[in-house]
């Protein structure tokens, strides 16, 4: 019987250290293998806020992986075209891409509420509907079909109206006027009477100096200096009624997502979280520096729309988005998700956010 005793624990001895070494050796396996991804862009490589949120996304992965992953960032026209991000994602040509979802209204339109519609979310408000409310969820199916996996990756908050070659003091003014506007900002312009134009990041000061647009918006003072637009433009409009608080999107392949193992998952979902809120922080600390530098050192005219434009452009913005949920299903899903989203938390902010700055800026 001792024998016996003996021998079985002998047996299990030797099987538990090869389980446990064979253990350790998978583990070892699975630390060793290597990701390499490729992130193209629709931005200029290395433009501050915009440009850099990837290259922070990239920085973090990296590191928090141990090395593990690395994600080349290309800037716009390096591998793709600025607005080939999307098919370039969808079709697994490449892993990742960042962008903003108006920019695919030709092949997903509901996806533009997912950056920003005129007098809508702000920047904190399409956070919490995003990752609190449901809009994540319904990102993801729209985005699905197109085999691709949406993060929040960044916003530069309420941004400006544009840069323009002359005055605004009525709707006249609007008629006729070519502006670079993309989303559905555009479309508002568009029935006012205006054209829009849709170009990239990268073209826009000379298409403004060369008069090819008569106006442009883009971000906000802490950008559009960097664009240097005071050279072509005399007039700086506020408010940004078109973009309030417009999301930026990590674009990830989902048949490379489901390729990872979950770690790296988790990984790039918390640094693309991580980086969602340092892209806004980045712009509200820098945004006023740079406005008064405009002014102060560039002579640049600060102007504010009138009221009754600013309240048509309000009309033509409700009337579009109500005659697109009733054409398209998946747009009254999201809208309605949306909108009922909206409707709360504006209620809240009367008694809270919105009746504090009214008192603190008295």
């Amino acid at each position: 019987m001792k024998k016996n005793v003996a021998y079985l624990l002998t047996i299990f001895f030797i099987v538990s250290c090869s389980d446990s070494g064979s253990t350790e050796s998978n583990s070892e396996n699975v630390e060793q293998k290597k990701y390499e991804w490729r992130l193209v862009t629709s931005w200029p490589k290395n433009y501050p806020g915009l440009g850099m949120a990837p290259e922070r996304i990239a920085d973090l992965v990296e590191e928090m992986s141990n090395g593990q992953m690395k994600i080349t960032v290309y800037g716009a026209g390096e591998q793709v075209p600025a607005f080939g991000v999307f098919d370039a994602v969808s079709s697994g040509s490449h892993q990742m891409g960042h962008s903003g979802g108006y920019f695919w209204k030709g092949k997903v339109p509901a996806a533009q509420f997912f950056t920003s519609v005129p007098f809508g979310l702000t920047a904190d408000e399409i956070n919490a509907w995003v990752n609190r409310g449901g809009g994540l969820e319904l990102w993801r199916e729209i985005y699905e079909p197109f085999n691709i996996y949406p993060i929040p990756a960044g916003n530069t908050g309420t941004q400006m109206f544009g840069w323009f070659n002359k005055e605004i003091n009525s709707l006249e003014d609007i008629k006729g006027l070519k502006m670079r506007i993309p989303g559905i900002g555009g479309e508002v312009l568009k029935e006012a009477g205006g054209i829009p134009v849709t170009l990239p990041g990268g073209e826009l000061f000379t298409a403004l100096q060369t008069g090819v647009i008569d106006a442009t918006e883009w971000v906000g003072p802490y950008n559009d200096l960097t664009f240097g637009f005071h050279q072509a433009a005399k007039y700086y409009y506020y408010p940004g009624w078109h973009e309030p608080g417009p999301m930026l999107e990590l674009l990830i392949n989902i048949d490379a997502w489901n390729s990872l193992p979950r770690h790296l998952q988790v990984i790039i979902e918390t640094a693309t979280n991580a980086v969602n809120q340092d892209t806004l922080d980045e712009y509200l600390a820098r945004n006023n520096q740079a406005l008064n530098e405009l002014i102060e050192v560039h002579g640049v005219e600060l102007r504010k729309l009138p009221d009754d434009v600013i309240e048509e452009f309000r009309a033509i913005s409700e009337k579009i988005l109500d005659d697109l949920a009733k054409e398209d299903e998946t747009i009254s899903k999201v809208y309605d998700s949306y909108s009922k989203f909206k409707n709360d938390v504006t209620e809240y902010h009367k008694i809270s956010e919105d009746a504090f700055v009214e008192s603190r800026n008295k």
